[in-house]
């Protein structure tokens, strides 16, 4: 009995493994288009009507994602957790008018900033063409890093974490 449970365990840990390799080198191969440039953008209309201006000086993270995205919605409360730790705006492509975003933020209690790409304007300049994307800028606006798909809460604080040092 004991030997199976091992080799049940050892399965798992492997189809892990395997998956998160396969993961990283998808979210690599879809990164390679992305903008490289840096944060050239000063300030953006949110939902709430309100400007938001990119802060200077300060590290940003911009996160790319949609209603009707199965993975984004599961990496949603990642980046609602994030919103309250390091300075992160988030841009909604293609997800309705800015009412149903907010009914959307609402009803799965959801308080970080968001700009309505309702047409795919930014995420055109950015190059983007899956969703969740995630850029990460340092303090001087250039790309640190960037991420296709889904990333762990963890993983996304590890990395802002990094560049606020």
């Amino acid at each position: 009995m004991k030997s199976k449970i091992k080799q049940y365990i050892k399965e798992i840990i492997y189809f892990i493994i395997i998956t998160t390799l396969f993961a990283n080198a998808m979210s690599l191969y879809r990164s390679q288009d992305l903008t490289k440039e840096p944060l050239n953008i000063k300030n953006l209309q949110l939902i709430n009507n309100t400007k938001y201006k990119i802060p200077n000086k300060k590290p940003i993270l911009i996160h790319f994602w949609a209603t009707w995205c199965p993975t984004c919605k599961l990496e949603a409360a990642n980046i609602n957790f994030l919103a309250k730790h390091f300075e992160v705006l988030t841009i909604a492509v293609k997800s309705g008018n800015n009412s149903e975003i907010k009914q959307y933020l609402k009803e799965h209690h959801y308080t970080f900033k968001v700009v309505n790409d309702k047409n795919g304007i930014l995420s055109h300049k950015f190059k983007i063409t899956a969703f969740p994307t995630t850029f990460i800028y340092d303090k001087n606006h250039h790309l640190a890093l960037n991420e296709v798909g889904y990333t762990s809460t963890f993983g996304l604080f590890l990395r802002m974490w990094w560049v606020n040092l």
